[in-house]
C-alpha cells in the first residue's frame, strides 16, 4: 500500500480516474442531457474532494498517524495537490456546459468566489516546484497556506448552501460533506505532538 502511495504518477491516476468515473456515472444516470450536465458537473466536484483532503491533511496524518502509509502520503503531497487540480479542471469542463448550455444565469458571487478558487488552483498547481519554491521564499509557503484555506472554505461554504437549503436531498448532501469539511479543519488546527520523520 505504502509502496503504492509513493509513487509519483498515483495522485495524478487516482485524479483522472475519480473524475472521469463521475462523468460516467452521470451519463448513465441521467435521464436527459440537461440532467446529465447537471449530475458531472455536481459529482466531478465530490469526486476531487478526496484529493483535496489528503493534500490538505497529509502533514497533519503524519504527525497522529506516523507509518509508511502516512510518510508516502506526505512525500507526494505535491502531486495529490496535483490530482486534485486535474480531477477539478474535469469539473471545471463539465460545469461550463452545464451553466452555458443548460442552467445559464449563476450569481456573480459563486461566479467571482468559483473563479478565483480556480486562480488559486491553477497558481498553486504551476507553483509546486522546487524551484519555483526557492524563488518564491517564504512567500511560497503563504501562498500555498492560504490557498489551500480559500479553497477549504469555498467548498465549506457551497456545502454549508445546500444544508440550509429547500430541497431535501441537497441538504443530506450538504450536511455530509459540509460535516466533513468541518472535521478536517478541526483535525488539522488540533495540536500536535512532535514525531521523527
Amino acid at each position: 500500500m505504502a509502496g503504492w502511495l509513493d509513487r509519483r504518477a498515483t495522485p495524478l491516476l487516482f485524479g483522472l480516474a475519480a473524475g472521469s468515473i463521475a462523468v460516467a456515472a452521470a451519463v448513465l444516470a441521467g435521464g436527459d442531457a440537461a440532467e446529465r450536465a447537471g449530475l458531472a458537473a455536481r459529482w466531478t466536484a465530490r469526486a476531487g474532494l478526496p484529493l483535496f483532503l489528503v493534500a490538505f491533511l497529509a502533514s497533519t496524518l503524519v504527525h497522529r498517524w506516523p507509518g509508511p502509509a502516512t510518510r508516502a502520503l506526505l512525500r507526494r503531497r505535491r502531486q495529490w495537490g496535483l490530482g486534485f487540480a486535474l480531477a477539478h479542471t474535469i469539473h471545471l469542463v463539465a460545469l461550463g456546459i452545464n451553466v452555458i448550455v443548460f442552467a445559464p444565469g449563476r450569481s456573480w458571487q459563486s461566479l467571482i468566489g468559483g473563479g478565483l478558487a480556480y486562480v488559486i488552483i491553477y497558481l498553486m498547481a504551476l507553483t509546486s516546484t522546487d524551484g519555483w519554491q526557492r524563488r518564491l521564499g517564504r512567500w511560497w509557503g503563504r501562498f500555498h497556506r492560504f490557498g489551500i484555506y480559500y479553497i477549504w472554505f469555498i467548498f465549506t461554504a457551497s456545502y454549508a448552501g445546500r444544508a440550509f437549503g429547500a430541497d431535501p436531498d441537497k441538504r443530506v448532501v450538504g450536511i455530509i460533506f459540509g460535516s466533513i469539511m468541518i472535521a478536517a479543519l478541526a483535525l488539522r488546527s488540533w495540536p500536535r505532538r512532535r514525531v521523527a520523520q
